[in-house]
């Protein structure tokens, strides 16, 4: 398989005396050079979300002068991205976030151009989008989109510069390069619907999409100036609580059914459905493999049956430490132990489960229906909701 790259030569390029003095600590540089800088602001990079990963990784690669920078998001601006989003900020919030990316990278780096994608990426556009680039940066944050960005940056011949994070680890690697591996020849499969915890759900140390993202742009930037030693069949793995960088080889499967000389995989599919999940990372959304209905209600009825009087049973099911930033004064029994602790909840009156959200409690209920609690009711928008609707005193986070 061939990697389609632009014509990275310096001939048809030049550098004002403004980018020169810009670039200059890179030109001076003999691994970079006129000649590289050059083959920089010829370079077409396309980033998949303006996210964690996406921010610095834009950030560095305008300031390193690529010339051409695609981004792909249609998302909005919330207070709680701020906390790793460094692209963003406060003024921003509300606002979309490829606009905000844009007007920062414009300060940063006026030479750059922008190009704006305010859509999903999904099967029906991503082969049209990534047609114009050279590289694609995977800044994705769901197992849909990851494996939507790695099948056509297969069949697109072009290199797919993956990043990924969690709590306190990080890894990141360069995929579908020409006899190098791609994502799926290290996972073949997703993992069940429900197993490894979105951000949302598990938290994220701020600092350390920047520690991947600013991995992921020079990554990006060596495939550009052709130096140095890609994470090609290599796959970094970075511990933040320790302080540990491993690194483990990644081979190309020859069985794989996207890459390998025989694909069985040509086409690009519904990841949703393959993944089982869907193609976002909203905090309102379960992750469980069982999606079943369950019975829910409002936060507004559950207000009014507490001022009746009425007699209700509420079932907090997130960890304790969050319990220690917002709570209603529900009993607290997390979510991994409900089931070693049904005796505490009575099958007698009615159970109103909470999280923060509605996601989590949703399993819960539904957990609890199967062990014969017809009378479980999941409260929609979690203690989120309450805070907003009813008790403002109440912290949302």
């Amino acid at each position: 398989m061939a990697i389609s790259m632009t014509t990275l030569t310096p001939e048809n390029i030049l550098l004002s005396r403004e980018e020169v003095l810009r670039y200059s600590r890179h030109l001076i540089m003999p691994e970079v050079g006129m000649a590289g800088q050059k083959k920089l602001k010829a370079a077409r990079v396309l980033l998949i979300g303006t996210g964690g990963l996406g921010s610095p990784t834009a950030l560095y690669l305008a300031a390193a002068g690529v010339g051409t920078l695609g981004i792909v998001d249609y998302d909005i601006v919330d207070l709680t991205n701020l906390q790793r989003q460094v692209i963003h900020g406060t003024k921003d919030v509300g606002r979309s976030k490829l606009d905000s990316a844009q007007d920062t990278l414009a300060d940063i780096n006026p030479h750059v151009i922008i190009h704006k994608y305010n859509v999903p990426f999904t099967s029906d556009n991503a082969l049209d989008i990534i047609a114009d680039y050279d590289i694609v940066i995977d800044g994705t944050d769901n197992f849909p989109t990851r494996y939507l960005v790695n099948d056509a940056c297969v069949m697109a011949g072009k290199y797919n510069v993956y990043g990924s994070i969690f709590r306190f680890e990080g890894q990141a690697s360069v995929f579908a390069a020409p006899g190098g591996p791609c994502y799926r020849c290290l996972f073949p499969e997703p993992p069940p619907p429900g197993l490894v915890p979105s951000c949302a759900e598990g938290g994220v140390l701020g600092i350390l999409p920047g520690t991947i993202g600013t991995i992921q742009a020079t990554e990006a930037i060596k495939l550009i100036l052709g130096v140095g030693d890609p994470l090609i069949g290599r796959m970094l793995l970075y511990d933040a609580l320790a302080m540990t960088w491993d690194t483990i080889k990644v081979k190309k499967n020859p069985a794989c059914p996207v890459c390998s000389e025989h694909p069985t995989l040509t086409h690009l599919i519904d990841y949703e459905q393959f993944c089982g999940v869907p193609a976002h990372d909203h905090s309102d959304f379960s992750t469980a493999a069982d999606q079943r209905p369950v019975l829910a209600i409002s936060v507004r009825e559950l207000k009014k049956r507490l001022d009746e009087g009425q007699p209700v049973f509420l079932l907090d099911v997130r960890e304790p430490h969050e319990a220690e930033i917002s709570t209603m004064g529900a009993t607290l029994i997390p979510k991994d132990v409900v089931r070693q602790r049904l005796n505490e909840i009575p099958r007698d009156v009615p159970v109103v489960v909470h999280c923060r959200t509605g996601a989590r409690s949703a399993t819960v209920v539904r957990w609890l229906m199967d062990e014969g609690y017809s009378n479980a009711v999941n409260l929609a928008g979690g203690i989120n909701a309450w805070a907003r609707e009813i008790d403002p005193a109440i912290l949302i986070y």
